[in-house]
């Protein structure tokens, strides 16, 4: 496979980031005005810091430089119809399997690549997942629908170890950027024109739950947040609760009547 790095990464530095305090300041502007993200522009400050810190010993003159603020926007969801037409469109069992398994449970993709046979408890209605983010283990549900699922695709993929092989590589459980590949794919062919990617599907689980009156403590544990304020943001893009709030247009004339 081809390697393409990237030109900013790889570029000279347009100052000497060992005296150029202002400079890099400067350099971390541009990178956000050219669309780099926030997370890669505080990894390049990061950088800068560490080469001074541990590498020059010496004091670092972008020490007082401030990381850039993280965006905060609502979770993008799928609304179930979209969903279905999504799933519908995922003709491997495998890969259709992958994205019932993260939309049905919430599961983050990497949580879901790397499920082993052993994790899906059939008796108990669980799947188990092993050092999440955070090195916790959880348990989700494991619906009816998804077991039938499972055992189809197990009839042709036959897995020994990994839940969801490698191809034809038993010792290596598939890649994420193999399942963003596949959802992708099924959301073009399902005529759905957002970029649709895995973690939508997480974001989609966790907002139509609530719309279904699910506790939200409950949500934050299939999750596995660390914290409920992570989870209390799925409430600002549910339709439950908007639905609930009588417009007060709408009061004004019901006492005309």
């Amino acid at each position: 496979m081809d390697f393409h790095p990237d030109p900013v990464a790889t570029a000279p530095l347009p100052f000497d980031p060992v005296a150029d305090g202002p400079e890099v300041r400067r350099w971390l502007l541009y990178l956000l005005r050219t669309d780099h993200s926030h997370a890669y522009t505080n990894q390049a400050l990061s950088a800068i810091r560490f080469l001074h810190r541990r590498v020059l010993m010496a004091p670092a003159p972008v020490a007082d430089i401030p990381r850039a603020k993280r965006k905060k926007g609502l979770p993008k969801v799928l609304p179930q119809a979209e969903i279905k037409a999504f799933l519908d469109a995922l003709k491997s069992p495998k890969h259709r399997a992958i994205a019932m398994v993260l939309y049905s449970g919430g599961l983050r993709v990497t949580e879901a690549a790397s499920l082993k046979v052993s994790d899906i408890d059939s008796d108990r209605g669980q799947i188990h997942i092993r050092q999440g983010k955070g090195r916790k283990d959880r348990y989700v549900m494991l619906s009816p629908v998804i077991l039938n699922v499972l055992r189809e695709y197990v009839r042709v993929e036959r897995p020994h170890d990994w839940r969801f092989p490698a191809g034809h590589r038993r010792d290596r459980h598939i890649t994420s950027r193999t399942i963003q590949q596949q959802v992708s794919k099924a959301a073009k062919a399902a005529g759905i024109e957002k970029r649709v990617t895995p973690h939508m599907l997480r974001h989609s689980f966790a907002t139509h739950l609530p719309e279904a009156g699910t506790d939200l403590r409950y949500i934050q544990e299939l999750l596995g947040h660390s914290k409920i304020s992570t989870t209390v943001i799925y409430t600002h893009v549910t339709k439950r609760e908007a639905r609930k709030v009588t417009s007060p247009m709408d009061r004004i004339f019901e006492e005309e009547d």
